[in-house]
């Protein structure tokens, strides 16, 4: 059956709100519901065709959001009726667990045929999420300078530049004119990479000595020598560096390209402005969750992968909150003799772990843009620990006056603002300074710093209040 003989089917009669999918990237959000609803109902009518119109036709984007949506037997069979004719470009886009998934559902010659539509980084991504046995299946049927190019891309370690890097560039020799470049380009158009930005002059070593930006490449005049129009080369990226350090040069020389050199300075590939962006994302996607207490976590993940990647967390967490009860129950006498304690015990803990919590993320963050350096970290600690007692002081004042109101107690009072103003201050230098002695270590400051963070604030609360209480109030009746 040709597209001409396929039925209309709903698409054609669909509202404008399934529309704009096909053909206007980016206007998918309001309609991605009615979307969704009408793949699910053509997958229920069995109307291939318009299953095919509807996945196809739409930004890769927009169908892989699509394809996030769909129950699990919907997107299965989905993936299985497309087969070989599922973009590449889908695949890449789908969250880690749903390319996993379709990975595993659509057959190895599926899989050879979306890597051969893509650059060479994307395809390394899928070829990196493939099982072992499935990944030599695929390779066997993709030719052998491309099978070259991918097994090259796996030995680099994840989340490196090597991973990222795209072997498809455009490098001239510097002794080249402007049009001599172009007409390369025009010749050559099938090899060269679905987007770059600039051309790379080499020198007779393959060694970048120098980008023209294509913008100025169109303006130059076509006897105008590349060595005569190019620009610095703002960062050479070792394959080797860590996937943050290069998102990092990107953000400080506003990048939207670098090449990629090996230890001989010679030009290897490319990193672009789209996949640092994904980097960016993760990575700050990555702080959020270890600040949480959470090694990884997705809307896709199922139950076993959930508890895996939050339950050892709790377990430390519950370590430490052993510990810092047993600091109660060395004043187990006391709270007996003061009652009113006990009501305000949490208090103190909890507003410390707050603050220690906001200088944290502060930090973190500091951190991660590289803002917070040696330099400057011993002014940072004075600025939180004076943050920590001033806020101490204010907190201080509002608890004395509601704890003196609510028991008629001033002792009490003067007890449980001074704790608090100790707390704070405590939690002010240990939010600085529990991700600034991981980051020292050589740990990501990220993953355990809340961790310890509530458990000092937690222990030096309750010593700061029930050791005050013991001292001030041990002739209560």
């Amino acid at each position: 059956m040709t597209d001409q003989d396929e039925p209309r089917g709903l698409l054609d009669s669909a509202p404008d709100a399934v529309r704009p999918l096909e053909s206007t990237p980016g206007r998918a959000a309001g309609s991605m519901p009615h979307y969704v609803t009408t793949v699910i109902g053509a997958v229920g009518d069995k109307d291939w065709p318009l299953v095919r119109r509807l996945v196809l036709g739409a930004h890769a984007a927009d169908a892989a959001e699509m394809l996030g949506q769909l129950p699990a037997h919907v997107f299965d069979s989905v993936l299985q009726f497309l087969g070989a004719d599922m973009p590449g470009e889908v695949l890449t886009e789908l969250p880690d667990a749903l390319r996993e998934r379709a990975l595993e559902v659509l057959p190895a010659t599926a899989v050879a045929k979306a890597l051969a539509d893509l650059d060479s980084d994307d395809a390394a991504l899928l070829v990196d999420d493939l099982e072992e046995g499935k990944r030599e299946t695929v390779l066997a049927a993709v030719p052998d300078v491309d099978r070259a190019v991918l097994q090259e891309s796996l030995t680099f370690e994840e989340e490196t530049a090597g991973r990222l890097m795209q072997r498809e560039f455009v490098a001239a020799p510097e002794f080249w004119t402007a049009g001599q470049t172009i007409d390369h380009m025009r010749s050559t158009h099938d090899d060269l990479p679905d987007l770059f930005f600039e051309v790379y002059v080499v020198d007779p070593g393959f060694r970048p000595v120098g980008a023209v930006p294509l913008s100025n490449l169109l303006r130059a005049p076509r006897d105008a020598r590349l060595m005569d129009i190019l620009g610095p080369v703002q960062a050479l990226i070792n394959p080797d560096m860590d996937q943050e350090e290069v998102a990092f040069l990107f953000s400080k020389y506003n990048l939207i390209s670098a090449p990629v050199v090996d230890a001989g300075g010679r030009l290897k590939g490319m990193l672009t402005i789209d996949d640092i962006v994904d980097v960016i994302e993760a990575e700050n996607k990555e702080d959020m969750l270890a600040l949480a207490g959470v090694s990884d976590a997705d809307v896709s993940d199922n139950i076993a992968r959930s508890v895996r990647a939050r339950a050892p967390w709790l377990l430390l967490n519950l370590g430490t909150a052993f510990v810092a009860s047993a600091s109660i129950a060395l004043f187990q006498g006391t709270i007996e003799k003061v009652v009113a304690l006990a009501a305000v015990m949490p208090i103190v803990a909890s507003v410390g772990g707050n603050a220690g919590n906001q200088t944290l993320a502060v930090t973190v963050r500091a951190l991660a843009d590289r803002e917070m350096t040696v330099s400057n970290a011993a002014r940072a600690v004075s600025r939180e620990a004076a943050t920590g007692v001033m806020n101490g002081l204010i907190v201080a004042l509002v608890l004395g006056a509601a704890a003196s109101f609510w028991f008629h107690d001033p002792r009490l009072a003067l007890v449980s603002a001074s704790a608090v103003l100790i707390n704070l201050t405590c939690a002010g230098l240990m939010g600085v300074l529990a991700p600034l002695t991981l980051k020292r270590l050589g740990a990501d400051p990220a993953v355990s710093s809340s961790i310890f963070v509530t458990f000092v604030t937690d222990a030096v609360g309750f010593l700061a209040f029930l050791g005050l209480a013991t001292l001030v109030l041990s002739d209560a009746p």
